[in-house]
Parts: structure tokens; C-alpha cells; sequence
């Protein structure tokens, strides 16, 4: 099998792990709690994709200020994230495609369906399946393989968990941008042409 057969069914596909970087690390709401959950389902998808010739695409965010820009070196990968991408792109925006030259990327492989993983949930992970999902590619959204933070609304004041933040990117993405699975079952989808 060469890197060129990633087709599930007769479609192409890539996992994108979104910000996982070491920029997060330095953020005051920066937690470990669900960092070991997190890490193990994302190893299990990128190991899993890697062993069936599915193109690994890492993105990190640039900002302009803070631990997110490019002089204060941490936009790197976390260090148990696994090296050697397909390729790397770099964006200023929440999602992965405005000025990145991804989805060029992704067309000139013929790749028509994308896995997403990584930090934030609902922010950047979120946004990226939302704009792939209108520009026309199938989405598989892993969200174990995502990690978030415990946010609090600006006017009620109430606190949502992560859970709650995935339970609600899961409840709107649903049908209509993506498809909502497991690492067991995206993987499982690579080697029978369901994913």
C-alpha cells in the first residue's frame, strides 16, 4: 500500500489536528483534568490513521500577542504529539482554511473527506468543520479526540463544563456539518468505505 491509498470507499481522506500546540499550555485557563483522555484518543486516531496511509495535517494558530505568536516559541507541537505530518500549515484565524492554502492542499489530492481533532472544541475545531463542511468536503468530527476548556457565559454567568461545550458542538454539528463519531469508529469506517 503506498501514501497515496488513504481512500475510504471512493473517497480520499485526511485527519486534521487542529492548535495542538504548546501555546495552550501557557494560558491561564490551561487544565490537565481531561489532558490524559484527550492524549489517548488522539494518539489512537493519529496512530491508526498513519498505519492506513491517511495523511496526517497539522495546524497551528498564529495570534498577534501572548504565547500564540510566532516569537514566543511555542507554536510548535505539544511534545507527545507524533512528528512527521504530511504537511503543516499555519493560520490567523479560528478555522483552518482562510489564507492557509489547505484546501488547495487537500483538492490537488483529491481528498474529499476530513477527520478533525484537536484543541478547542467549539472554537477552532468547531469553525474548521463548519467552513469544510460549506466548501463541500465530508466531516468526520471525533470529539473525544478533541479537548476543551470550562467556559462561563458574559451575561448569565453560569459555568459550562467541557462535557456540556462538546454535548452542544456535538447537538449542532450533528447532520448537518458532520458526522459525530468515536476513534473506534472512524477508524473502523477507514478499512470498510464508511468513514
Amino acid at each position: 500500500m503506498s501514501a497515496d491509498d488513504h481512500v475510504v470507499g471512493r473517497r480520499r481522506c485526511a485527519l486534521l489536528v487542529i492548535d495542538v500546540q504548546e501555546s495552550f499550555r501557557r494560558m491561564p485557563f490551561w487544565s490537565e483534568a481531561d489532558v490524559p483522555a484527550f492524549k489517548d484518543a488522539l494518539l489512537r486516531l493519529d496512530a491508526g490513521c498513519r498505519a492506513q496511509h491517511v495523511p496526517v495535517i497539522h495546524i497551528f494558530h498564529v495570534g498577534q500577542s501572548g504565547p500564540f505568536t510566532e516569537d514566543s516559541g511555542y507554536v510548535r507541537a505539544i511534545d507527545w504529539l507524533p512528528g512527521s505530518p504530511a504537511v503543516s500549515f499555519y493560520k490567523h484565524t479560528h478555522n483552518a482554511f482562510s489564507d492557509t492554502g489547505l484546501d488547495l492542499w487537500l483538492r490537488r489530492r483529491g481528498i474529499e473527506r476530513l477527520i478533525i481533532a484537536g484543541i478547542r472544541t467549539e472554537q477552532c475545531c468547531e469553525t474548521t468543520t463548519r467552513v469544510a463542511s460549506d466548501i463541500g468536503y465530508l466531516v468526520d468530527f471525533v470529539t473525544e479526540a478533541t479537548l476543551t476548556f470550562p467556559m462561563t457565559h458574559a451575561f448569565s454567568g453560569r459555568t459550562y463544563t467541557p462535557a456540556e461545550i462538546k454535548e452542544h458542538a456535538e447537538l449542532v454539528l450533528a447532520g448537518r456539518f458532520a458526522r459525530i463519531v468515536n476513534v473506534e469508529d472512524c477508524l473502523a469506517g477507514l478499512g470498510d468505505g464508511r468513514a
